[in-house]
């Protein structure tokens, strides 16, 4: 059995958590060369490891939805949807609901848009669509509605 982090170590972690998280978000956000793709990669594992250490389950839920994002990014089906399964699975294993849950949904329908997989992209948005329309907060309703319109399943497949 692991060691429980002393304070400092908890602080530790969630700043490099948090920092990482955001690393992810910047490379997402801009036109990225190789080696930033592969940066945006690592961030995005290294930040879930270091919610895995100090964060609750919701932290881990959106830090594997959020590897599963990269992926599917990246046209990499294969762990876009493993990290979704996790997501969703976490969610489910916590009673998780609201933001969370709706956007484990919504990695699993991105990961089956790059994997061609059109009727378990049709069960997944309408899945992320059903939990979406529950968000209690209307900018994460808003966001969660604004990104299922951006999946458009993978062309020849």
């Amino acid at each position: 059995m692991a060691r429980k982090p002393t304070t400092a170590e908890r602080k530790w972690h969630r700043k490099m958590a948090v920092g990482l998280f955001n690393e992810v978000w910047r490379l997402l956000e801009k036109t990225r060369s190789l080696a930033e793709d592969e940066r945006m990669i690592h961030a995005a594992h290294a930040s879930r490891f270091h919610w895995g250490e100090v964060g609750t389950a919701v932290n881990r839920a959106i830090g594997d939805w959020q590897i599963s994002h990269v992926y599917a990014i990246l046209g990499r089906p294969e762990p876009a949807t493993y990290h979704a399964v996790r997501s969703l699975a976490t969610c489910k294993q916590n009673g998780i609901e609201d933001f969370p849950l709706a956007f484990a949904y919504e990695a699993l329908a991105r990961a089956d848009a790059v994997a061609g997989r059109k009727r378990d992209l049709r069960t997944h948005l309408a899945l992320a669509r059903e939990v979406g329309s529950t968000i209690k907060d209307k900018e994460d309703r808003d966001l969660l509605f604004r990104d299922l319109k951006s999946i458009r399943p993978a062309r020849g497949r």
